[in-house]
């Protein structure tokens, strides 16, 4: 008599169904399994996990596989208290700017002409493509980096790849060399007809006048999106 095999996701949290059907096979691999069990053994144990539970994914939540145009690759959640919610460099409304989010928007303003929004929440950007990835998806409170190297990266790595294996236009911004040596892992998927990758310093205080300031990534991406016939990005915080 064949046993039947209950159905689960080895993810703590529910995904969105596009990304769930273009990530299935990597769904599979047991490493998100034992994220999983350490992400609750953490929760358990009193830890405070930056984003909330139901954020963790709120960038492919907001985000579809199909709908990708932009990717801007950050490297782990904001560590204090209410400034995580799943989306690289965005913080919720009502939560003072942080200092590179501030320069993000320092240089928009230059590259474009966009007063500097009063707040730091980029759900506008998300919601038109922009895909707001960071490689490493919690952090404990106070902790940065401190889930790094418990499968958040083979996890996003997995995202990236998914995306350039479709073969369409996408644009990949980033900033600082963190940003930088993750995309190593995809070089040799990229197609200069159809990639625009964009590098620059990180908008940290500490890096931003060494390259970031002026680097126009913004139009250039918007420039990018119009020759290959596809809608721009309204930039404009709302």
């Amino acid at each position: 008599m064949q046993v039947m095999q209950p159905h689960f996701s080895v993810l703590p949290f529910e995904i969105e169904s596009s990304w769930q059907k273009a990530l299935e096979e990597e769904l599979k691999k047991s490493y998100l399994l034992e994220l999983a069990v350490f992400l609750e053994k953490e929760r358990a144990q009193g830890a405070q996990i930056y984003p909330p539970k139901n954020l963790v994914f709120n960038a492919l939540w907001n985000t579809p596989f199909d709908q990708v145009k932009v990717v801007i690759i950050g490297q782990d959640p904001y560590h204090g208290q209410g400034q995580a919610h799943g989306l690289s460099f965005s913080v919720p409304e009502g939560i003072t700017q942080p200092p590179s989010l501030k320069n993000i928007f320092k240089e928009l303003s230059d590259d474009l002409g966009v007063s500097p929004p009063s707040h730091g929440c980029l759900l506008h950007w998300a919601k038109q493509g922009v895909l707001l990835l960071n490689a490493t998806l919690t952090v404990r409170k106070g902790e940065p980096m401190s889930h790094e190297g418990r499968g958040w990266e083979q996890f996003t790595d997995a995202v990236v790849k998914a995306l350039l294996m479709q073969k369409r236009p996408l644009v990949f911004i980033l900033w600082g060399r963190w940003a930088q040596k993750k995309w190593e892992h995809f070089k040799s998927l990229q197609d200069p007809n159809l990639h625009l990758v964009l590098t620059a310093a990180h908008p940290s205080p500490y890096s931003a006048n060494q390259g970031f300031f002026g680097c126009r990534h913004f139009s250039k991406t918007n420039q990018w999106l119009e020759k290959h016939h596809l809608t721009p990005i309204d930039w404009k915080i709302v």
